[in-house]
C-alpha cells in the first residue's frame, strides 16, 4: 500500500480549521502547515485497506468519531464485509464498497498538534493504475505501506507486483519525502521481530535508490500495526529496539515545504461538475488566489472570475501554493472544462500545444521503440494519446553525453531525446520552468513503459 503528501508552509497567525465539523475544536496555532496524502497499496493485499485509509489515524487524531465506526462497522457487516468497514471512510460509492477496491481517488482531513493533512486516497491495483498517477501528481510525501507478514511482501514487490510499478510512478510525479511503514508487526508469524523488518527493508531499499530516492536523506523506516494503530502516535513498548518517532509525531517534524507565492497562477484541475453554477477541483502549484479574482482556463483561452473559494472544504478569501482548492466559477460552462486544463494567470498563461521535445527513460518494454509508436502521455492531471514522431538522440545514463547521430530505435534502460505529438492540443511546461508540469509517464497495455521531462515546447507550423 502507498500513500502521498504535499505540503506547504502555512499562514502565520491563523489557527487550523477543524474541517470535518465536528463539535469538538482544534486549538489555535500560530502556524498552519498543509500536507495531502495520496495513497495507493499493492493490489490484493487488500487488508491493508485499514491503515492506508488512515481511519486509525484520523481516528487518533480525532477527526473520526466512535459513533461513525460503528455506523461503518454495522454497514459492513450487513454486506458481509465486517473487516473492510475501516475502508468505507473513504470509499465512499457502493462499487469500492462492494468490490472492496479503491476505484476514483478519495478525499478527507485530518489534523496533528501542528499540522493539517490532506489524505488523497488513491487505487492501488492494476486496473485503476491512471487513477492512481492522478493522485500521485498532487503530492509531496508518500507514505509506502508494506506488509510484514510472510508472503504479503513478496507478492507486491515480486516483478508483476504493484509495489515497485507505485514507487516509480511516486517518483515520477515529484514526490520529494518517503515514509515507509512496515505494517502487520504485531501479526504472531512476526511478532514485532527485527529480522524480519531488516529483512524488508534490504530487499526494498536497493530498489527505492534505483528509481531516484537518497536512502539517507529521502526514506525513512518505521515498523506499526494500522490495525491497532501502534507507533502511529505513541511507542511501543514491545518494540523497543525502534528509537525512532512514532508516525504522527515524525510527520510533525518534517521541514515545511516552501513554495513561491509570487509566482504565475498554475492550477491544473482535477474534476469538474455543476453546482450552482460551474465548480472545479484542483491542486494550486503556483501563484495565488482571491475571490473575485480574474483567471483565464487554458487551453480554452476563456475568462473566469472566482466566485467562491474552498481550500479543503473550508470556504476562504484566498490560497496559496499547495492547497487543494474547490472554485466556482463564472464565465465558462462545466461541460467546456476537462481534466487537465490549466486555471493560469492573464498576464502569464501557461504553453499549450501539441508538439514537444523530452528527455525519456525507457523503463519496460520488450521489443525496440521505433518513431511512429504510440502510448498514453499522463502529465499532470492530462491524460492524452501521443506519438513518438522523431528519435533525436541517445544519451549516455553516466555521463549525460547525447550521441551525433539518430538512433533509429530505442530499447529497456535506454535513454533518449524524442520528438512527441499529441492527438490534441495539450497544457505543458518545461521541466526547467515548472517541475510539476514538465514530467510525465508514458504508458502502453497497461504497464508503465517510460518516464520523462519536457526539454522544449516546439511552435505549430502554419
Amino acid at each position: 500500500m502507498w500513500g502521498m503528501c504535499e505540503w506547504k508552509g502555512g499562514r502565520e497567525g491563523e489557527g487550523a480549521k477543524d474541517l470535518c465539523q465536528m463539535e469538538q475544536t482544534c486549538s489555535k496555532l500560530s502556524e498552519c502547515v498543509w500536507r495531502t496524502f495520496s495513497g495507493f497499496r499493492p493490489e490484493d493485499v487488500w487488508f491493508d485497506v485499514a491503515f492506508f485509509r488512515l481511519l486509525s489515524v484520523r481516528y487518533l487524531t480525532g477527526m473520526v468519531d466512535k459513533r461513525t465506526l460503528e455506523k461503518y462497522e454495522r454497514e459492513a457487516k450487513e454486506k458481509n464485509r465486517e473487516t473492510w468497514y475501516l475502508s468505507w471512510a473513504l470509499d465512499t460509492n457502493q462499487e469500492e464498497r462492494d468490490k472492496g477496491k479503491t476505484v476514483e481517488v478519495g478525499r478527507a482531513y485530518f489534523e496533528t498538534e501542528k499540522k493539517h493533512f490532506t489524505i488523497l486516497d488513491a487505487p492501488g491495483h492494476k486496473s485503476f493504475v491512471p487513477n492512481m498517477i492522478g493522485g500521485a501528481s498532487q503530492a509531496d510525501l508518500a507514505v509506502l505501506v508494506i506488509s510484514a507478514r510472510k508472503g504479503e511482501f513478496e507478492t507486491g514487490f515480486e516483478k508483476g507486483g504493484q509495489t515497485r510499478e507505485h514507487a516509480m510512478l511516486a517518483k515520477t510525479a515529484g514526490v520529494k519525502h518517503l515514509i515507509v511503514l512496515v505494517n502487520k508487526m504485531d501479526d504472531p508469524t512476526v511478532n514485532w521481530s527485527l529480522d524480519r523488518y531488516e529483512e524488508c527493508k534490504e530487499k526494498l531499499v536497493p530498489f527505492l535508490k534505483k528509481v531516484g530516492f537518497n536512502p539517507k536523506k529521502d526514506i525513512h523506516f518505521m515498523p506499526c500495526s494500522g490495525l491497532t494503530g501502534a507507533n502511529l502516535k505513541d511507542p511501543v513498548p514491545e518494540c523497543l529496539w525502534y528509537t525512532g518517532l512514532p508516525f504522527i509525531p515524525h510527520l510533525d517534524s518534517l521541514p515545511n515545504y516552501n513554495r513561491s507565492s509570487d509566482g504565475p497562477v498554475r492550477l491544473p484541475i482535477v474534476d469538474k461538475y455543476k453546482d450552482m453554477g460551474t465548480v472545479i477541483l484542483g491542486k494550486l502549484e503556483s501563484g495565488t488566489i482571491s475571490k473575485a479574482q480574474q483567471l483565464v482556463m487554458m487551453p480554452n483561452r476563456h475568462t473566469v472570475e472566482v466566485l467562491s473559494l474552498l481550500s479543503d472544504d473550508v470556504e476562504t478569501d484566498d490560497a496559496t501554493p499547495g492547497e487543494n482548492l474547490k472554485l466556482r466559477l463564472k464565465g465558462i460552462e462545466e461541460e467546456e472544462i476537462l481534466p487537465g486544463f490549466i486555471l493560469c494567470s492573464p498576464d502569464n498563461l501557461c504553453h499549450s500545444g501539441r508538439t514537444f521535445d523530452a528527455q525519456i527513460v525507457i523503463i519496460e518494454h520488450k521489443s525496440i521503440i521505433c518513431p511512429g509508436y504510440n502510448a498514453v502521455l499522463h502529465i499532470h492531471t492530462c491524460i492524452e494519446e501521443v506519438q513518438i514522431t522523431a528519435l533525436i538522440c541517445l544519451v549516455d545514463k553516466k555521463t549525460g553525453d547525447k550521441s551525433k547521430t539518430r538512433p533509429r530505435f530505442v530499447k529497456q534502460d535506454q535513454v533518449c531525446i524524442a520528438r512527441l505529438r499529441a492527438a490534441g492540443v495539450i497544457c505543458l511546461e518545461t521541466f526547467k520552468d515548472f517541475p510539476q508540469m514538465g514530467r510525465f509517464t508514458l504508458r502502453d497495455e497497461g504497464k508503465t513503459i517510460a518516464i520523462g521531462k519536457v526539454l522544449k515546447l516546439v511552435p505549430e507550423k502554419d
